[in-house]
């Protein structure tokens, strides 16, 4: 049957060394078994020593991709990636209300897990109140939560405040992903999970200290996207998430003289 098979998309920036952005994204939708697309906002010239170059695409033509996907195909589940300013949130919100691209996962793309600052601090209130209130589920690093929540996180019973107020956002379900990196001595990672019906869980996996990191977090969010899209809970669609990508990050692969990206392979079954 025409559309049967299910099929998600993602809308973000091209990562020309492969590692992070919507390669990474599409690779994580074929491991999972589903047919990804993209919608492209932005490119950027980078390896595994950092982004060198970077170029916006203008908003018609990001029009112009929404409506292409919208006309021919019946997409089950959509997430956004990092959407550089205001005016780009702006437009990408106003599609996805014209749009039905179904289950949405926005990945914030605020900061790094290390906390350097990837998006505009003055755009994040665009996201707050545009974005995060369409979205299913959000998945903010640590530091992304302690922004989106306006409060310093220093225990786990703040963490769970933090995902608290995002999801007073309009936002239904939250995952705060833990700290990484804390000292040289750190053994895990604990993420906590806030559900639309007020359940709340702990995730915990192990620490792994490795250079070989850079798209995890698009990973994880891309795990959700397919597994909504097949038809699975957000509970589940989250669990299997923190698994895979754990998974992806202790089986290196070696690609770059740097920070090189996790292995896609592990994500799959």
């Amino acid at each position: 049957m025409i559309n049967e098979f299910p099929q998600v998309v993602t809308i973000g920036g091209s990562d020309s060394d492969g590692s992070a952005g919507i390669q990474a994204d599409l690779y994580t939708f074929f491991a999972r078994k589903t047919h990804g697309m993209s919608i492209l906002t932005a490119a950027v010239a980078g390896n595994s020593y950092g982004i060198h170059a970077a170029h916006a695409l203008p908003l018609d033509f990001i029009d112009a991709q929404f409506k292409a996907l919208n006309d021919d195909f019946e997409l089950k589940a959509a997430k956004t990636g990092m959407l550089a300013d205001a005016t780009l949130i702006h437009n990408v919100a106003e599609n996805l209300q014209r749009v039905n691209f179904g289950y949405l996962v926005v990945d914030p793309v605020i900061s790094t897990k290390h906390g350097a600052t990837l998006l505009e601090l003055a755009a994040v209130d665009t996201l707050k109140a545009e974005l995060l209130p369409l979205a299913d589920v959000t998945t903010p690093n640590f530091y992304e939560a302690e922004i989106l929540a306006n409060m310093q996180i220093t225990s786990p019973a703040d963490q769970m405040r933090a995902a608290e107020r995002i999801q007073q956002l309009g936002v239904k379900n939250v995952m705060v992903k833990g700290q990484h990196g804390i000292d040289a001595n750190q053994e895990m990672v604990r993420d906590y999970v806030l559900l639309a019906d007020g359940e709340g869980f702990w995730l915990e996996g192990k620490f792994v200290n490795t250079d070989h990191i850079n798209g995890t977090g698009d990973t994880l969010s891309s795990i959700i996207v397919a597994e909504l899209a097949k038809g699975n809970s957000v509970k589940a669609a989250i669990q299997l998430a923190k698994q895979l990508t754990l998974a992806a990050i202790t089986h290196e692969i070696e690609v770059g003289h740097k920070y090189g990206p996790i292995n896609h392979w592990a994500v799959a079954d």
